[in-house]
């Protein structure tokens, strides 16, 4: 659809690639106005995740975008050596995971993530490329105006891009799915159908288990991968930032029916689904953020070394009427292990336990007093030299949307220089739990929800 250029200019280093899309007598409409889309959702987005914008040209002279240049390769090239490692597919999978969150919170669906639009940068992160399908939230959906056939590529459309339903994010997250069974497997889930009717079977009809194709495959692998797949788009992961937590966190998924499965469901439970299908009500769409702020990951920041067990019960009750305000949040409980930057810490407390283990089974503990949901908490022990910075980095690198901290300070209302620090570098919301002091019985504990530029102001 687009010729690709390697471009220069005296005043721009190092080379970018210019796109001209390929216009000619009698070509489909899509093309002109997918490159429309593209040349309006680009220059908006920003970070790693998606090529940066340069220049653009409209269509009264010549159209074309002008964006950087990514050194790496798509995930195509891996395509001829699937079925792949485990550990590559998983690999592939957070990171394509780490860039749809980061999409998602700039208001951008991809709407066509497939193994030629995943690129890996030098560095290891991925990116995604070609948006010209792709929709924003706060712009106009020219190819939901003008078109009324689905719009995608075929082995990779989600139920809902079928039904021309292109406002769910989670339609990402199934092609995502697609692409991860895809490589694990080296068997397209639902072949490669290009007719209109093998498509909507993708509206009742779920794949084969990937254990019938790689009989290796780890049940909670085949768990998160099926999920992904899910017919009915309530049952997916609800968000990137979710899917991404799970996959750097096996050992901690809850496996359901969907582990253990071996057939694809019967051909009675999909004609059930044909029929719910058929006689549905139709959804009203919600924007990208409002679907993202039902389903946040709440970060709960653990001292099991200083804090008072007052300051934990605190902690775990404001946590708690956090998590009772969206149904499909997910909890991290964070603790950290200060090291020393001089000398080998003994990785054993006074008692000759691991300490690591001590920790993680502490927080599972503190965690359990929320009854929760298992599938909905899980608990990550991270060993650092500066615990603030870790808090912080752990909050960035999974999208985190709300931390929530003691202040841990027995100073007044002041808060210690761990929270500090987190409340100005966070990149979410923050919230500072303060215990009341012996003077001040009572008090519900919480200090202030604050935002990471607001500064102290305490």
């Amino acid at each position: 659809m687009a010729h690709l250029w390697r471009v220069t200019r005296d005043d721009m280093s190092p080379p970018a690639i210019l796109k001209a899309p390929i216009i000619q007598d009698g070509d489909d409409a899509t093309a002109i106005v997918s490159f429309e889309m593209e040349q309006m959702i680009l220059p908006l987005l920003r970070g790693p995740h998606a090529p940066q914008f340069i220049a653009s040209g409209d269509f009264t002279r010549q159209p074309y975008i002008v964006m950087e240049e990514i050194k790496g390769e798509t995930v195509l090239n891996c395509l001829d050596q699937a079925p792949l490692p485990v550990e590559k597919v998983v690999e592939i999978g957070v990171g394509v995971a780490h860039a749809l969150a980061d999409l998602h919170s700039q208001n951008v669906i991809h709407l066509d993530v497939k193994p030629s639009n995943i690129m890996r940068r030098g560095n290891g992160q991925f990116a995604l490329i070609d948006f010209g399908l792709s929709r924003h939230d706060l712009l106009p959906d020219l190819l939901a105006e003008e078109f009324r056939l689905p719009l995608g590529t075929g082995p990779y459309l989600s139920p809902e891009q079928i039904a021309r339903d292109r406002t769910d994010p989670r339609s990402d997250i199934f092609a995502l799915g697609v692409v991860l069974y895809y490589l694990l497997t080296g068997v397209r889930p639902f072949g490669a159908p290009r007719q209109r009717r093998a498509l909507a079977k993708r509206l009742w009809r779920d794949p084969e288990p990937p254990v019938r194709h790689r009989p290796d495959c780890p049940p909670w692998l085949q768990e998160v991968i099926l999920r992904c797949l899910e017919v009915d788009a309530e049952k997916r992961y609800p968000t990137a930032a979710q899917l991404a937590l799970d996959l750097a966190a096996p050992e901690q998924i809850r496996l359901t029916e969907r582990a253990e499965k071996r057939r694809a469901d019967s051909l009675l439970a999909a004609r059930r689904r044909w029929w719910a299908q058929k006689f549905a009500a139709e959804k009203g769409s919600s924007s990208i953020a409002a679907r993202r702020a039902a389903a946040p990951i709440v970060m709960a920041a653990v001292d099991f070394a200083e804090a008072s067990p007052a300051a934990a019960e605190i902690l775990r009750d404001v946590v708690g009427r956090i998590m009772t305000t969206a149904p499909g949040a997910r909890l991290a409980c964070v603790n950290i292990i200060k090291t020393s930057r001089l000398r080998l810490d003994s990785a054993q407390d006074e008692m000759g336990r691991n300490l690591h283990v001590r920790r993680l089974v502490e927080a599972r503990r503190w965690a359990a007093g929320l009854n929760l949901p298992t599938a909905q908490v899980t608990a990550h022990v991270l060993e650092a030299t500066d615990p603030a910075a870790a808090l912080v980095d752990f909050a960035r690198e999974n999208h985190v949307d709300q931390i929530v901290i003691c202040a841990n300070s027995p100073v007044g209302r002041s808060i210690g220089p761990i929270a500090a620090k987190v409340v100005v570098q966070a990149p979410c919301t923050v919230t500072i739990v303060r215990p009341p002091r012996p003077s001040e019985p009572g008090g519900d504990g919480l200090g202030a929800a604050m935002e990471p530029d607001a500064g102290l102001g305490i």
